[in-house]
């Protein structure tokens, strides 16, 4: 089968497409056919291995890549299944993580997978899965959106972004994005009420206040963001860091927690939606949204197979609308 793999790391030039065995899955497990899967920043820290720090927490590898294909976030159909998967037959449409979803096949977990609802493309599935789940977690999980609130999100046209604005305005928030000039007219009819231009005005300036702020892009600290919060407001950090630092988010998000000791506002963190147990929970809410009109996928580019080396470096610049996804099939 055709995927893009990785034999050591580095910037996305590592990538190239190559003839490897299909996998099997053994009992307990799944392999999808993969119709579509969906770039992530997870994608290009795992492939430079970055931050640092992160490679002496295992699942990166210390001096080459653990997971030789690349991808995570998938969209297909099951091809088989191994023994003791109930529920879950060959034809199935799904959408899940599934590591090694830069292939045409990749094999998962039951409990990592959904039904892919009715109507929706496999590319649109597959935007979901990480993007999705992490603005679940963040807006309501963490964040406790309730309605009447007012929310800021920054980073409010990229991937998460997207997501966290649609997701806060189906709980009742008057939602605010922040986000380039380009993409103000999409957030907007995402459904939120204001659009701050990053470029032209502070939202960190203290002349507006939040009560829930989630902050996609970590280019502040948090003793700025945390000016733009109510007294008893929440900041919910999700991101931060840069290619190459030695520890990235994860010196971000421990200063986050440092200072959520002292200050009376909540300062919170996102778990990484990158599951390491069940995640039909959330995956079954996300899609429950979607049924219901309420959630939608962008996706600003998608790209075939054999160009995820672009695909991923037009991620990692930081600048991408709504989701990149490649197109498998």
């Amino acid at each position: 089968m055709k995927a893009i793999v990785q034999d050591r790391f580095g910037p996305p030039d590592v990538l190239r497409l190559a003839d490897v065995d299909r996998p099997e899955p053994a009992a307990g497990q799944v392999l999808v056919r993969v119709h579509a899967a969906a770039v992530n920043p997870y994608d290009w820290h795992m492939l430079r291995g970055d931050p640092y720090a992160a490679r002496l927490l295992g699942g990166i590898g210390l001096t080459r890549p653990k997971q030789r294909v690349a991808g995570i976030d998938a969209a297909g159909e099951v091809a088989a299944v191994g023994a003791g998967v109930p529920g879950l037959r060959p034809g199935d449409e799904v959408l899940g993580f599934c590591p090694g979803a830069f292939a045409e096949y990749a094999v998962t977990t039951p409990d990592l997978l959904v039904r892919k609802p009715e109507g929706l493309t496999f590319e649109q599935a597959a935007a979901l899965p990480m993007a999705a789940v992490t603005a679940l977690r963040g807006i309501s999980t963490v964040g406790r959106v309730r309605a009447g609130q007012r929310v800021l999100v920054t980073g409010a046209g990229g991937g998460v972004g997207t997501f966290a604005v649609q997701t806060a305005v189906s709980l009742g928030a008057e939602v605010t994005g922040v986000c380039g000039a380009g993409k103000a007219g999409l957030v907007r009819s995402l459904g939120a009420a204001h659009v701050v231009d990053h470029a032209r005005e502070d939202w960190a300036d203290g002349r507006r206040r939040y009560d829930v702020i989630l902050d996609n892009v970590g280019d502040r600290p948090p003793s700025e963001a945390r000016r733009a919060l109510t007294p008893a407001g929440t900041l919910v950090a999700n991101g931060g860091g840069a290619p190459g630092r030695v520890f990235g988010a994860i010196g971000a998000m421990l200063r986050v927690v440092a200072l959520n000791a002292v200050v009376r506002q909540r300062l919170a963190v996102i778990v990484p939606s990158v599951p390491s147990g069940p995640a039909q929970a959330d995956l079954s809410a996300v899609t429950a949204l979607v049924g219901t009109g309420r959630l939608t996928s962008v996706i600003g580019r998608t790209h075939p197979l054999a160009d995820a080396a672009e695909a991923v470096r037009h991620v990692e610049r930081g600048h991408a609308l709504g989701k990149t996804v490649l197109v498998v099939r």
